[in-house]
């Protein structure tokens, strides 16, 4: 058991997170775990490769506010917060690609923004969901060593810390895109 108040707030959490589109539901999951995250990354960073990017790492937390809005962009129209959620999160990854640099390897995050985006919109929905899917793509083909210097240079050494951690963490938001989407095709028989 939780208490009392930690229950409230993650009942509001959820609430918040909840929508009658299945689809936009699951987004707004994701958005509110991205959300999240968000003021933890500086952290991260500054744990794996020293706090020399200060304060420009701050700026990483720029995009929590725009995750967060996701679920409110749903509740007025499902379709909208689902391509909102796709182009937030291909930006967030442009932008901190060059705040932090090619090598930390936060290109990586290109791929799940690519998987979101496939999976979060119906077959119907395709002439919207492929241009949302190859964004990431066109974005990596245009931009790969193309950025400009990022305003911090970090060691090769801490570099390399940072391209281990952003792999690691590009693949556990894979796998948590794929178990949040999966929940859409369960028996609905089988919840109890």
């Amino acid at each position: 058991m939780l208490p009392a108040p930690l229950t409230r707030i993650t009942d509001w959490f959820r609430a918040y997170a909840d929508n009658p589109d299945p689809l936009a539901g699951t987004g707004n999951l994701v958005a509110l775990v991205l959300a999240g995250n968000g003021p933890f990354y500086p952290l991260y960073v500054a744990y794996v490769a020293g706090v020399g990017g200060m304060p420009w790492l701050l700026l990483t937390l720029l995009s929590a506010p725009f995750f967060f809005a996701v679920p409110a962009l749903a509740r007025m129209h499902s379709r909208l917060g689902r391509v909102a959620l796709s182009l937030f999160a291909t930006g967030n990854t442009v932008f901190c690609t060059w705040l932090l640099g090619e090598p930390s390897g936060i290109e990586l995050f290109l791929l799940p923004c690519a998987m979101l985006a496939s999976v979060l919109f119906r077959p119907s929905e395709r002439l919207l969901m492929l241009p949302l899917a190859g964004l990431p793509v066109v974005a990596y083909l245009f931009l790969h060593g193309r950025y400009g210097a990022p305003p911090h240079l970090y060691q090769a050494s801490e570099y390399a810390g940072l391209l281990s951690m952003n792999a690691f963490s590009a693949a556990m938001i894979s796998i948590f895109i794929g178990i949040v989407v999966s929940r859409l095709y369960a028996d609905p028989a089988s919840r109890s």
